[in-house]
């Protein structure tokens, strides 16, 4: 069954917190992994699930950085990760599965945003790589868990940079065209999103949903590679929008997703603000809304067929 993107009028908004939308609930036994769970909204993102009674494991490539900021936080296990490295993301799912634990939240939060062209090992463009291919093999190799949970939730994390660009299946990799990083990092999160779309699709029959979050303009590191000049003018904009988010705001929509009991039944929607976005035309002027390119199932199965090829994983194998 599909969900509607359509918003459902949660009654939450901009401003919501991610303790705001847990509320008074208690997570006790819940399970959750958060990747890049240690700095900015995916820090929050650990906060708000631990502080509500659930075990969270946060996979970390730099483990001193995650064990400074995690410190003294309860139930918070950290692991190594490197979501750039096939061999890392296989090593860390066999020891989840292997601890035989359910997996009830999957929060795919990490991200990268480069300046320049990169490429991985394999030769695939480096946000692509990280941000898409990266969660896609960790989700396959974690579906053992998610299915234990007898009822999960994954989360991935988009952004409004989706209506940048659509995924250029021709050449996604930038072997022909000219690099854009915008146009790279708008298909990086075109990715994500069409990702829900395919594995709700997927998890439905077996309670896991998927969804894909826009989790509002907040300063943190993810733009640290981009000149100071071309972001000031982006943060001024949203500023004196008053749109602009603090990291608890910015991780309210994620755990929103991951927790709401208003969402049960559902999956495989855009969501933005602790709702469901609407979805709006190319040509929609405004920032707000899901562009047609990211919420296309015939998209989110072509590229989830080339996801399998580029990894050589499918889902639970």
């Amino acid at each position: 069954m599909t969900t509607n993107q359509r918003p459902i009028r949660s009654g939450y908004g901009l401003q919501t917190t991610a303790r705001e939308v847990i509320g008074d609930r208690r997570l006790d036994g819940a399970v959750a992994v958060v990747t890049g769970g240690y700095a900015g909204v995916g820090l929050e993102t650990t906060r708000a699930l631990s502080a509500a009674g659930a075990t969270v494991i946060v996979p970390a490539r730099t483990l001193d950085k995650a064990r400074a900021a995690l410190a003294g936080m309860e139930r918070v296990e950290i692991d190594s990760l490197d979501l750039s490295d096939p061999a890392s993301i296989d090593a860390f799912a066999a020891r989840f599965v292997a601890s035989g634990r359910p997996l009830h939240m999957l929060v795919n939060n990490a991200g990268i945003m480069t300046n320049s062209l990169a490429r991985d090992s394999r030769g695939f463009e480096s946000m692509l790589a990280t941000n898409h291919l990266g969660h896609f093999q960790l989700t396959a190799r974690l579906w053992p868990a998610l299915r234990r949970a007898d009822g999960a939730r994954v989360v991935a994390l988009s952004s409004r940079a989706h209506r940048r660009a659509g995924v250029d299946f021709d050449d996604p990799h930038f072997e022909r065209r000219p690099f854009d990083k915008w146009e790279a990092y708008g298909q990086s999160k075109t990715a994500n999103a069409l990702f829900a779309v395919a594995l709700d699709a997927r998890g439905e029959p077996h309670r896991v949903r998927a969804f894909s979050v826009h989790p509002g303009t907040i300063e943190t590191d993810l733009a640290r590679s981009v000149p100071d000049e071309e972001m000031r003018p982006v943060f001024a904009a949203v500023k004196a929008a008053s749109a602009l988010k603090n990291a608890e705001q910015g991780a309210a929509t994620s755990v929103w997703c991951a927790t709401s009991k208003q969402l049960e039944g559902m999956g495989g929607v855009y969501c933005e603000d602790c709702d469901i976005a609407e979805a709006v035309p190319a040509d929609h002027p405004a920032p707000p809304g899901v562009r047609p390119w990211a919420m296309d199932p015939d998209l989110a199965e072509r590229l989830w067929t080339m996801s399998e090829a580029w990894t050589g994983v499918t889902l639970g194998a």
